[in-house]
C-alpha cells in the first residue's frame, strides 16, 4: 500500500494517502479517532483493481471546527491537483464530505457516505448521493441513512453491508465493489 504523506498548509499537519491514477476520482475522508487504515484496503482495491484515483484524507491533531476540517480537505485536494471527483467519507468524515460538497458543489460529481451521522448538514442540490450502510452499525445506525434518503429519494441510493461501524475495514472488498459498481459507469 501507499505510504501516508503529511501536507502542512499554514502549519496544519494533515495526513493523506494518494494512490492510483485512473479516470474515476474519489476523495475519502476517514472517520475521526480511528486508525488511518480503516479505509486503506477498500481504497487500495479501488486504486489497484478498479483503476480509480483515490485520495484518502485524515485529520490534523487537535480540535478544529467542521469548517476548518472542510478547509483542510480542500487544501489537500488542491495540493494533489484533483478536480472532477466524488467526495465521501466514513462517519464524521462523511459529515465533513457533506459540508464540503454543500459549500463547494462545483467541485464534486457526487457524495459518498459510509455510514451517516445524524447531523444538520445540508446535502447540496442536484448532487447524486451513494450511501453505504452497515446493518448493525450503532455509531451511525441505519435509521440515519433512511432518514437522509427520505429527504432526497430521487438522487440517493442506499446499499447495505452486514456488520458494524467498522465495515470498511471488516468488509473492504465488498465496500470497494459497491463503490466501484456505482461510480464506474463505463
Amino acid at each position: 500500500m501507499t505510504d501516508t504523506q503529511i501536507f502542512e498548509p499554514d502549519g496544519r499537519a494533515i495526513p493523506f494517502v494518494d494512490e492510483g491514477d485512473g479516470p474515476v476520482k474519489l476523495v475519502l475522508i476517514q472517520e475521526q479517532g480511528l486508525a488511518a487504515d480503516v479505509l486503506g484496503v477498500a481504497a487500495h482495491y479501488l486504486a489497484e483493481e478498479a483503476g480509480f484515483h483515490v485520495l484518502r484524507i485524515g485529520h490534523r491533531a487537535g480540535d478544529a471546527s467542521l469548517e476548518e476540517r472542510v478547509d483542510d480537505a480542500i487544501a489537500v485536494i488542491d495540493h494533489v491537483g484533483i478536480d472532477d471527483t466524488w467526495i465521501g467519507g466514513h462517519g464524521f468524515g462523511g459529515t465533513i464530505a457533506r459540508a464540503l460538497v454543500a459549500a463547494h458543489s462545483d467541485r464534486a460529481n457526487g457524495l459518498l457516505l459510509l455510514g451517516v451521522e445524524d447531523v444538520d448538514v445540508a446535502v447540496a442540490p442536484a448532487i447524486p448521493v451513494l450511501i453505504v450502510q452497515a446493518t448493525e452499525d450503532t455509531d451511525t445506525p441505519p435509521a440515519n441513512a433512511e432518514a437522509l434518503h427520505a429527504t432526497i429519494p430521487d438522487r440517493s441510493s442506499i446499499k447495505t453491508i452486514a456488520g458494524d461501524h467498522l465495515f470498511p475495514m471488516h468488509h473492504p472488498i465488498e465496500t470497494g465493489v459497491i463503490i466501484e459498481e456505482y461510480l464506474d459507469w463505463d
